[in-house]
């Protein structure tokens, strides 16, 4: 028995993130590109993933790797053509498989002609699509903002003798959201890609697009925000850089744009926070994001006590009818298996398959690769060099995917220049034990758990759209909770501990193990007393009663 099959096909869907330079190289540059994602598009149907989102492909400097566009109607010459991307899409539908590119509305490049005429004179048309300042009396910054990467957001023009803003790189200067001109060229972006076909888009950095009118100073905080924050901009309080009302309204001119559309075009929005109801605030009432794309459980420690307190917390705060979303992985963060290790990196793809709302797969977790290590000389991220720290390197998470053993791990086309060494970023040295062929050949590999939970998740109304509730008297170290869809009841069991743990639910209720993290148990159980080996999850279908 499956879902609803009238909801949103965005309710249902598993989405898998795709950092298109390191997903698959066809031309033999050591950068991947567009075909070469058409080139995988049957290994991710196989998979068993709905949607596909692309991380920017629009041409770009590479000051950001694609953050920092130069033209948002086009496709980066390295990754492809707009008839690329056409082909990317009528082959991704022709397998049930939807596409979301990244929007980037916060800034653009230095080089995007828009910057390119905003900074020639204060007089010039487009001086107003970005964010200038004069200095302050005494020639100190227009205030104390910071960027998310190192200090602060200011950079001084000496041309026009004003500082402009950037809440990143200071190649990506600040869009100037208050004007309605800016508003209309980016509409008439979103409208560009929905006639071609795409149907939606992640949007980057929602919270910091439009900024305080009268450019106050932030407050700073006296203590380190809950999990991890992005860089110095964390230790403020980004009441003024961020979050402000306006962008609701924003947001609904979006949402209104995208349902004039055929086919649930929808948009999964960067929220990019730990406080859980200012994360739900961003679905409106219905009517902003389809998704807030929630990375809290990506920052937490993995505890099994906080992890269940925050996705209870967000579960509270969703307003009516809205879907929560499920991230474990990201192209910003160190990879799953990096952070928790192979044995719980299993146990967290139990809980991102089994929880409710959508999950969002990164590229490369589902073989469980780990963050390569990228010498100095051949780093490619920006952050470290303008933090000064070394450990803000998102370059290890990012490295080309791997295919199969051979040299190059099958990333690039055989006997081509980029071997092994010059590739974007180097291939992880474990690429001959860790890669997608040998993994299809292992019953109790990393991707096999993958392609049985996705399997089971698509064929469980429980697990695909049923309710959740947690279990009160879970063991220690555990997260335990049912999924229920109509007469269908599940529970998920997770041990997150080294040891083993027995779950001892009241009443003599039986059922069925239907999957373990293991790979080989199948069996009967009681819940009165069900055994939980050490790193195991387990999926267990209850007995109607």
């Amino acid at each position: 028995m499956t879902s609803d099959p009238t909801a949103p096909w965005w309710k249902r869907a598993v989405f898998y993130q795709i950092y298109p330079l390191s997903f698959q190289d066809t031309t033999g540059n050591g950068k991947g590109d567009l075909q070469g994602i058409i080139h995988r598009l049957n290994y991710l149907q196989e998979l068993g993933v709905d949607a596909l989102w692309i991380s920017p492909c629009f041409p770009s400097p590479w000051a950001d790797w694609g953050y920092d566009v130069r033209d948002y109607t086009d496709i980066h010459p390295e990754l492809g053509t707009l008839d690329t991307l056409d082909r990317l899409l009528q082959s991704a539908h022709q397998r049930g498989l939807r596409v979301l590119l990244d929007f980037v509305p916060n800034h653009t490049s230095d080089q995007h002609p828009w910057f390119q005429q905003s900074r020639k004179d204060r007089e010039n048309p487009k001086r107003n699509w970005y964010i200038w300042r004069d200095a302050g009396p005494g020639g100190e910054l227009p205030n104390n903002w910071l960027t998310y990467f190192s200090g602060p957001a200011w950079e001084w023009d000496e041309a026009t003798r004003q500082y402009y803003l950037h809440s990143f790189l200071k190649q990506q200067p600040d869009l100037n959201w208050r004007n309605s001109e800016v508003r209309k060229a980016m509409q008439a972006v979103l409208k560009f890609w929905l006639d071609r076909g795409v149907d939606g888009f992640r949007v980057d950095a929602v919270l910091p697009i439009i900024k305080d009118a009268l450019f106050r100073d932030n407050p700073t905080l006296l203590e380190p925000p809950l999990g991890k924050d992005m860089g110095p901009a964390g230790w403020q309080d980004r009441r003024h850089s961020a979050n402000q009302p306006e962008v609701h309204a924003l947001l609904r001119e979006w949402r209104q744009l995208l349902d004039s559309y055929p086919g649930d075009r929808m948009m999964a929005g960067e929220v990019y926070t730990m406080d859980s109801a200012l994360a739900a605030e961003y679905y409106g009432q219905n009517d902003e994001l389809h998704l807030v794309l929630n990375f809290s459980l990506l920052n937490l420690p993995w505890d099994a006590r906080l992890i269940r307190s925050y996705v209870e917390s967000f579960e509270a705060a969703l307003p009516t009818g809205a879907h929560a979303t499920v991230l474990l992985g990201s192209h910003d963060e160190p990879r799953l298996a990096t952070r928790l290790g192979e044995s719980q990196a299993r146990v967290a793809a139990m809980l991102l398959l089994t929880q409710r709302g959508a999950p969002v797969l990164y590229y490369g977790d589902e073989i469980g690769m780990q963050d390569a290590p990228v010498p100095a000389h051949l780093r490619r991220d920006p952050w470290p060099e303008v933090s000064g720290l070394s450990k803000h390197s998102r370059d290890p998470a990012r490295t080309p995917m791997q295919w199969d053993p051979t040299p190059g791990a099958g990333f690039s086309p055989p006997g081509s220049k980029a071997g092994e060494l010059e590739t974007w970023l180097p291939i992880h040295p474990d690429y001959r034990e860790r890669n997608v062929k040998v993994q299809l050949q292992e019953p109790h590999a990393m991707l096999n758990l993958y392609r049985r939970l996705l399997r089971l998740r698509r064929t469980s109304s429980a697990l695909q759209s049923g309710s959740y509730r947690p279990v009160a008297e879970a063991p220690e170290d555990s997260y335990v909770y049912y999924r229920t869809h109509g007469d269908q009841t599940v529970l998920v069991a997770l041990n997150f501990a080294g040891e083993d743990r027995v779950l001892a639910l009241d009443g003599p209720r039986p059922g069925r193990i239907l999957l373990s993290t293991g790979l080989d148990r199948e069996e009967q159980v009681m819940l009165s007393h069900c055994s939980l080996r050490a790193h195991e999850g387990i999926v267990v279908q209850l007995e109607p009663g």
